[in-house]
């Protein structure tokens, strides 16, 4: 019997032969937590007796949700983390470096063929490098930081094929909303997906990040996709040399879906929930207050790219305001060297540090009471952005862009 991706990776790194339904014990390849789930690991490590982690090379910890620090709190959390990696020898992300779902990929110290465990549920994106990544609670992170090893349920896999082409002005985004709002928020509970089909191939990397960021989203530990060409060159200068696993020919499926990308439109999430989704034409003149470019999901060069091309020579309507922020460093310098920064202030547009900050709410951007917010994350959960009485829509960096243009919920394909 032939064996998913998921299947394949759990064998290798729990050396025996691994098939959905098990219970297996695995080498994990890296572990990492935020700045939101670093201190319960701490202190569950010192819990634990232990001296320190299993390897001080396989262990990151991230300060992103709340940098620069905007509370007394949040600064003794970092200062805490800074510590222990002074003590441990684990590496340090501090203020500026990025969201840990951009720095980890960036880092060269995971690749294809990787069991990798983060404490934080967007863990999932690497998966799009053919990685099997998820989240943990901080104690299990901790366990696996001390001992290289975690427990895992082997998850069957949902096999989701995209056929056809991307219309102009749809993007991989609207392709997650799609399915999220076809199969539910619960559609693939404790499943592995496996993106596939020849428009993921045409993807780049960066698009594909996006749609396995919000495998979470539909309830699914991993959202995997084979490597290709582009995947092994995005590992070029890598410090381990990749160890690619596709599906087997005869592998076993719990279930497929087939989406025909042609026939797909610009997708918006309605509050507050990510699967309340609807084509763009149904909410399309819903008067907004405030747009977010960035997050895990969306804050990569190519985002900026196409919100860049949008606002070209023109200025943000003045009822909104627009937050901007690149997911790490290196994507912040990238888009400066092609003037995507320089056209979106000039736009009106505020460029925040790098980090997770608007996203979750902790600071940078909460909207007012009964304000709409079209943001390119991925979560509209009410209170989500730090106000319980604003709402959020989710769209496409596009969609985004051009909605900031007219103060309402605008059709990205009038401006492309």
């Amino acid at each position: 019997m032939g064996k998913t991706i998921a299947e394949k990776i759990f064998s290798n790194h729990a050396g025996q032969d691994a098939h959905a339904g098990d219970i297996v014990i695995a080498d994990v390849d890296f572990v990492m937590s935020q700045d939101g789930t670093s201190a319960l690991a701490i202190d569950a490590i010192a819990d634990m007796g232990a001296d320190g982690v299993f390897d001080s090379d396989r262990v990151a910890m991230v300060m992103d949700h709340s940098c620069p620090s905007p509370l007394e709190g949040v600064s003794a959390i970092h200062a805490k983390m800074r510590e222990f990696g002074k003590e441990s020898g684990v590496h340090i992300y501090d203020w500026g470096c990025g969201v840990c779902h951009q720095l980890l990929p960036e880092s060269g110290k995971i690749v294809c063929g990787d069991l990798v465990v983060g404490c934080d549920s967007h863990t999932c994106t690497y998966g799009a490098l053919n990685i099997f990544s998820t989240g943990v609670g901080s104690t299990d992170g901790a366990a696996a930081m001390v001992s290289g090893k975690l427990w895992f349920k082997v998850p069957e896999t949902i096999k989701v094929v995209y056929t056809g082409a991307l219309p102009t002005g749809v993007f991989s985004k609207d392709l997650i909303l799609y399915l999220a709002g076809q199969i539910g928020a619960d559609g693939a509970t404790y499943k592995a997906l496996e993106f596939c089909g020849p428009v993921i191939d045409e993807l780049s990397v960066d698009a594909r990040m996006t749609i396995s960021n919000m495998a979470i989203e539909v309830g699914a530990k991993a959202g995997l996709m084979k490597a290709d060409e582009k995947t092994l060159a995005f590992f070029a200068d890598a410090e381990r040399t990749p160890n690619p696993q596709a599906p087997d020919d005869d592998a076993v499926y719990c279930d497929e879906i087939t989406i025909d990308a042609s026939s797909v439109v610009p997708q918006v999430a309605k509050p507050h929930a990510v699967d309340n989704v609807s084509p763009i034409d149904e909410v399309a003149g819903t008067p907004i207050a405030e747009g977010y470019l960035g997050t895990c999901t969306n804050g990569r060069v190519e985002d900026f790219a196409v919100a860049a091309q949008i606002l070209d020579g023109k200025h943000i309507h003045p009822d909104c305001r627009m937050v901007v922020a690149p997911a790490s460093r290196d994507i912040y310098l990238a888009c400066m060297e092609r003037g995507y920064i320089q056209t979106l202030v000039e736009a009106g547009a505020c460029i925040v540090t790098p980090g997770c900050g608007p996203c979750v709410g902790t600071h940078n951007g909460v909207p007012s009471n009964g304000e709409n917010v079209i943001s390119t994350a991925n979560r509209n959960f009410k209170g989500r952005m730090g106000n319980s009485e604003a709402f959020i829509y989710l769209g496409s960096p596009a969609t985004v862009a051009a909605s900031m243009l007219e103060a309402r919920i605008t059709d990205p394909r009038e401006y492309l």
